[in-house]
């Protein structure tokens, strides 16, 4: 019996990634990232929308060349179809529906935060079910309570702001670059979190991180007021500060979330997961609860069309296909 070949097609924010997977294990993972956005200090949506009409013929045939798979041995087209900037995601649609169309295969729809979540199976170890997964990024920050690969309950979710936002924010604040939640990272590991910040007082396992973001804001503007260097004397341990307030807000919730649930099979997921204090952390939280820990490589954590293809798999398995009718949604 020949083997389940997936073209999956990743187009939601600034990078354009095209996957090849077969019978569930990722062939190849490519991406192309977008530059261009860091002289805007952010992600333009038209200027990223025209940079993947660009990108998704070459990343495609990347990707199929890197796999050793062509085009008439796909056997369906996996893609994005949200959430996400709307422009973006009309592009890989769009792709992905005539590619299919061309070929006369059949497509599969895929949710990118489910996406997230399954990218542990892209590669072992791989959690058993059922498994807790914080799942955290730019725009989104939940606790997923995974049941089974096309079985999950978010338990937990943001009520304002991600958990991605507050770090790129923050950044922003610091003068960082674009873009700034991987750059305040780096900066946190040469430093001492000296400066408290206060944790926002939510019920159940949801988040909120606006009042932290303003609370980091007014932080700065008096001690500049005071003192015009502070910030350029202190970078290290204001970032280390602040990483070290968001990851103990994020675990804290994961945590009693296990205790509530009873799971010790716990996995973070999305964009802020390759953060290195929050992976730090979780391994020794792990350790100290008795968790069994997946943490992602970090091809898998930021967005990916591995992911997406992976997903696209088990959603063929249950026969999960959708129309040439299928558009795109920024938000659910």
């Amino acid at each position: 019996m020949p083997p389940v070949v997936i073209l999956a097609i990743e187009s939601s924010c600034d990078d354009t990634s095209a996957a090849v997977i077969s019978d569930g294990n990722v062939l190849s993972n490519c991406v192309a990232t977008q530059a261009i956005h860091e002289q805007y200090g952010g992600v333009v949506p038209e200027v990223a929308s025209r940079a993947h009409q660009v990108n998704i013929i070459p990343v495609v045939e990347m990707a199929l060349k890197k796999a050793g798979v062509q085009k008439k041995d796909v056997t369906a087209v996996g893609f994005t179809r949200g959430p996400g900037l709307l422009g973006s995601l009309i592009v890989g649609t769009s792709f992905a529906k005539a590619f299919a169309l061309a070929h006369q295969l059949p497509l599969i729809e895929v949710d990118h935060m489910q996406a997230h979540v399954l990218a542990h199976f892209a590669e072992n170890p791989k959690p058993a079910f059922p498994f807790l997964c914080l799942t955290v990024s730019g725009g989104h920050t939940q606790i997923v309570l995974v049941k089974d690969y096309l079985d999950m309950e978010v338990i937990g979710q943001t009520m304002d702001d991600a958990a991605g936002e507050a770090f790129d924010k923050s950044g922003k604040l610091l003068g960082l670059g674009y873009p700034a939640g991987p750059l305040l990272d780096k900066l946190a590991r040469q430093g001492t979190p000296v400066f408290p910040f206060p944790e926002p007082s939510m019920e159940g396992f949801n988040f909120s991180f606006s009042g932290l973001k303003t609370s980091i804001l007014y932080f700065l503007k008096n001690q500049v007021k005071n003192d015009p260097d502070f910030i350029e004397k202190n970078l290290s341990d204001i970032c280390a500060s602040i990483q070290t307030t968001i990851v103990t807000i994020l675990l804290k919730k994961l945590r009693k979330a296990a205790k509530k649930t009873g799971i010790k099979e716990i996995a973070i997921a999305g964009g802020v997961s390759a953060n290195s204090g929050l992976r730090e952390a979780l391994e020794v939280m792990g350790k100290k609860e008795g968790w069994h820990t997946y943490i992602p490589a970090f091809q898998f954590c930021t967005d990916n069309a591995g992911m997406i293809g992976v997903t696209a798999y088990y959603k063929y398995l249950a026969g999960q296909f959708c129309g040439q009718d299928a558009a795109p949604y920024a938000r659910r």
